[in-house]
């Protein structure tokens, strides 16, 4: 099963971030086998959720080190792909392991040039695809809008879109309008989440229910101590020490909204299987 997280404005929508802690205390909490990606064109905030990125280029003492692969991720995919020896079996071989038989992540591309990307990227289709036969599932950061049509095929391929939208309420009117003319976004097949949410905001979720008349908004809240962890490459080490603290934790509050869309997820999947 392929789930896609998307959005279609381009300011900040924690996008990142919450398909992060989702897909992170969705495995630690359910018995699946999992891969997180991305599509971005040389984005390594996906990668900075859960290590310190390190620069080979910028360190080369590390080159034909233990545990430094210069092939790894998508790009080692694609050598693959192109010699028509990519198999969903493979790879695993080029992602790198969060927890051992539950969440691995595979790596974005790091060519160098827009030009280069434009060439590749038209493969990361084939290579989610592949990868839905070998992972229970498979968890996608996409590039936002649907002007690009390789987002697009993804779309398709997916069996559930969360939706990444800010607090507002104009951004969430367009995606309604663009919701009403587009199949892609089939209301079986979409969850609508709030990134870096503030409950003090007048657009609230209730209040953006009451006004737009969608039954359910998911949230994951602005949380000081989540965001520190997402650029020091510790959200795994954040939602293993706080995912079972008591309702007077600080916390408390970002788990417990996490854990109310990770169980929508988990409804999401029972539905698929039973057809």
């Amino acid at each position: 099963m392929i789930i896609t997280f998307w959005s279609h404005e381009k300011e900040e929508t924690a996008k990142t971030s919450s398909i992060a802690a989702i897909t992170t205390l969705f495995t630690l909490e359910n018995n699946f086998k999992c891969l997180l990606t991305q599509t971005h064109h040389r984005n390594k905030s996906l990668e900075s959720c859960f290590w310190k990125i390190v620069d080979v280029e910028q360190n080369k003492f590390l080159e034909g080190k233990k545990g430094v692969e210069l092939d790894t991720g998508i790009d080692g995919l694609l050598k693959l792909l192109s010699s028509n020896k990519l198999t969903p079996e493979s790879i695993t071989n080029y992602t790198k392991v969060i927890f051992k038989n539950r969440l691995e992540v595979l790596f974005g591309e790091k060519v160098k040039t827009a030009e280069e990307y434009e060439i590749i990227k038209s493969s990361y289709k084939e290579i989610i695809y592949s990868a839905n036969k070998s992972y229970d599932l498979v968890f996608v950061d996409l590039t936002k809008g649907t002007d690009d049509i390789v987002a697009q095929d993804i779309l398709k391929i997916s069996d559930l879109v969360v939706v990444n939208v800010s607090q507002r309420m104009d951004v969430i009117e367009e995606y309604i309008r663009i919701a009403e003319n587009d199949p892609l976004f089939d209301k079986k097949k979409t969850l609508l989440l709030l990134g870096r949410y503030d409950k003090f905001s007048k657009y609230s979720d209730k209040n953006i229910a009451r006004e737009t008349g969608i039954k359910q908004i998911y949230t994951i809240p602005y949380n000081t101590l989540f965001f520190e962890a997402c650029n020091e490459g510790l959200v795994a080490d954040f939602l293993i020490k706080y995912r079972n603290v008591d309702e007077n934790d600080r916390n408390y509050i970002f788990v417990s909204e996490t854990r109310k869309i990770v169980q929508a997820v988990l409804d999401k999947i029972n539905e698929f299987h039973r057809g």
